[in-house]
């Protein structure tokens, strides 16, 4: 046994620790990135026809193993384009890694509390008089791409400003603001639309609008209905309805004077979305 590891830790270097090190990182990265995205259950399904796979090479069946090498052949170019998004938000999330949170926390509290305050008079007002209001609140995920399709405001958050950008006289009314940090970045940005069709049929393009960006993006979405009033949220592709000023402040407060979260607060979090996916496929 003594001679077995010996002849293991032959010509093992320092620096190969490192490099198990970085791998078994990345690897852990890649899985809890699949894990956050819609790509979960398609990954299951590659991977069973991967055994499948080597187990052909492995009896010798021979047609069985051609028309997998070639469909995995096919499979990746197909990959790269069904997991664009993924692709994409993973890449921006990746070299953009706490740059907007970063932001956030730089904002002292007084200053915060004055932003959280001004929007939620602000919804409080669309809300009152059934003013439609889509707003987007940047995170880590950039969202230039939807930017270039608005007019860049870049101008002071204020509940007047929003009501004047919201207001249906205004030429700049008819689409999504931007708000980047404690700024208004940008007005009148088409956004994705989701494909979900259980949504609801009384919800109109507004709402699935902002339910696609967040599908896409890491954003957190604000959606006033110009014909009932009710408040809704919309956040990592799920869609609450029917917020309270009280609900919506403590988002706000949440996004703009974040905390560190504790690795206990991460596995509990983790452990409560694998119980959620559970009851899920359990259904």
């Amino acid at each position: 046994m003594i001679e077995f590891f010996q002849n293991v830790f032959v010509g093992f270097r320092l620096v190969d620790v490192l490099d198990i090190l970085i791998v078994a990182y990345l690897v852990y990265k890649i899985l809890g990135f699949i894990q956050e995205t819609r790509a979960q259950q398609l990954v299951r399904g590659l991977a069973f026809l991967v055994i499948i796979f080597f187990l052909s090479d492995i009896l010798n069946l021979y047609l069985l193993n051609w028309l997998l090498k070639n469909f995995v052949t096919m499979g990746l170019f197909a990959l790269i384009v069904l997991f664009q998004p993924e692709l994409r938000r993973g890449l921006e999330q990746l070299g953009r890694k706490n740059l907007v949170s970063g932001q956030f926390r730089s904002l002292d509290k007084e200053h915060a509390f004055a932003v959280v305050k001004e929007i939620v008079a602000a919804v409080d007002d669309f809300s009152a008089t059934r003013t439609g209001a889509l707003m987007v609140f940047e995170r880590e995920t950039m969202l230039t791409d939807i930017i270039e399709t608005g007019a860049i405001v870049d101008a002071r958050i204020s509940s007047r400003l929003l009501g004047n950008l919201f207001y249906e006289g205004s030429p700049l009314h008819d689409g999504a603001v931007i708000i980047r940090g404690d700024r208004i970045h940008a007005a009148s940005c088409v956004l994705p639309l989701t494909e979900k069709k259980n949504i609801g049929r009384n919800l109109g393009t507004r709402h699935r609008a902002g339910l696609g960006v967040s599908e896409v993006s890491d954003a957190l979405v604000i959606v006033v209905s110009e014909e009932t009033g009710v408040i809704s949220v919309a956040e990592n592709g799920n869609f609450r309805r029917f917020m309270d000023l009280k609900s919506v402040e403590k988002l706000l407060l949440g996004l703009y004077m974040p905390q560190e979260e504790t690795f206990k607060q991460k596995m509990v979090r983790k452990l409560k979305r694998h119980r959620k996916e559970g009851r899920k496929d359990g259904e």
